[in-house]
């Protein structure tokens, strides 16, 4: 692409102070050796220039937008992590504005190997600070990076997603291995649970969270139902009888001794007794 280069004529403190800057039309257009050349000349003029005027502004975002393609050349190395492209780009363009702050022709250094390391530096301390949502050994967050590419490949290669077993066979690693990746893979990012159930959600459409199952608290008491029943069988007749007018019927303990003709004092002992029973079997089956 042809970046069109005017040169004219700057204002009065520009023009007092050296030569006036070139008026880039699309600095993120320039090619990659023009944008060498101009930025020389920009960094020669920056360091003239007062911090904070329009000229420095100009100067400074000029260098900015014409070296934006070396942070999108970085950040194509991490394309395969599964994370947005633009926040990486984002990232590495916090990595350029540094090392632009700080770059001096005096040290005989291209800018581009100055830069890399600064736009590197920000893109892998992006990572660490937002990394895995879960905590996984290192070798499985390799893999998983072996895993995203491994993918990629055998995609291109068989039009289709390849199977745990091809990727086994082109990564040299076991099924087993495998996949363990890509069961820890899941724990690199946490959605939430606002996100629609729906792929394609419409107005009104439920949240992940509506839809996912909890714990039922009906199924403890079924199981120590289970428990029990055998339990009851073991009891005595008057015992189960007890167990059935308290429990089954409702009754108090003072209707209970009525019906038996015993005292209430006497019905609480039993039931007592019998419940010390059915709970220490209860216990032991567990």
């Amino acid at each position: 692409m042809t970046t069109v280069v005017n040169d004219t004529a700057g204002t009065a403190r520009t023009a007092e102070v050296g030569m006036a800057l070139p008026e880039v039309e699309c600095p993120s257009a320039v090619a990659p050796r023009d944008a060498r050349d101009l930025s020389r000349r920009f960094f020669d003029r920056l360091r003239e220039l007062d911090e904070g005027t329009h000229e420095y502004q100009y100067a400074r975002n000029t260098l900015i937008e014409m070296n934006i393609s070396m942070v999108r050349y970085v950040a194509r190395r991490y394309r395969n992590r599964g994370d947005d492209m633009e926040d990486i780009i984002q990232v590495g363009t916090i990595g350029l504005i540094k090392a632009i702050d700080r770059f001096d022709l005096s040290r005989e250094v291209e800018f581009s190997t100055f830069a890399v390391p600064y736009i590197l530096g920000e893109i892998k301390r992006f990572f660490r600070d937002t990394g895995w949502a879960v905590h996984v050994p290192r070798r499985l967050q390799e893999l998983r990076s072996d895993l995203a590419k491994a993918k990629e490949a055998l995609h291109i290669e068989l039009d289709r997603e390849p199977t745990v077993r091809e990727l086994a066979t082109h990564l040299d690693l076991s099924e087993e291995e495998v996949i363990e990746g890509v069961v820890a893979s899941n724990g690199y990012t946490a959605g939430s649970l606002d996100t629609p159930a729906d792929p394609a959600p419409s107005e009104g459409a439920r949240a992940l969270a509506d839809v996912l199952g909890e714990e039922d608290p009906g199924m403890e008491t079924v199981e120590d139902l289970h428990t029990l029943a055998p339990l009851l069988h073991q009891l005595d007749e008057r015992e189960r009888l007890l167990i059935e007018m308290r429990f089954g019927q409702e009754l108090t303990q003072s209707q209970i001794g009525a019906e038996l003709g015993v005292s209430q004092m006497h019905v609480s002992r039993l039931l007592t007794r019998t419940l010390a029973k059915l709970r220490k079997g209860m216990l032991t089956d567990r």
